[in-house]
């Protein structure tokens, strides 16, 4: 039998757009990562912080995959996906969140533009793209 809650959530995915996949993956990395601060910092669970980073780690790895390195900017988001995985490797060695606090608001920030992309018309995405050009 069917788990309708599954089945829901297997098709909300499959409705989204790319643009919307992104920003959840993001939304997710963030709550995966804030787990992990709180299971080492607050609840003192290794196994939990683990897991949550290794998540991280693994909505990271799907991003970078689905880069298309003929566009400028992924070359910038693999950097920046690559700074976050090394980063979220050395917590998880260390057990230590101190990076992690810190790179939770840039996660953020790119959710936010993203957010920001998806509801932009491609016209005017076009003329950002022109403009950003002229710089």
């Amino acid at each position: 039998m069917v788990n309708p809650y599954s089945a829901y959530k297997k098709q909300s995915v499959q409705t989204m757009t790319p643009v919307e996949v992104i920003i959840k993956m993001y939304s997710e990395i963030e709550r995966q990562f804030a787990i992990a601060v709180c299971a080492i910092e607050e609840l003192k669970d290794i196994r939990k912080a683990n897991d949550a980073l290794i998540k991280a780690q693994e909505l990271l790895g799907a991003l970078r995959g689905s880069l298309d390195m003929s566009v400028p900017i992924s070359k910038e988001l693999n950097s920046f996906y690559v700074f976050f995985q090394n980063e979220a490797v050395k917590a998880n060695i260390r057990k230590d969140a101190t990076e992690i606090k810190k790179i939770i608001p840039l996660i953020a920030d790119l959710r936010d533009a993203f957010t920001q992309i998806s509801q932009m018309t491609k016209e005017e995405i076009e003329a950002q793209a022109n403009s950003n050009k002229k710089k």
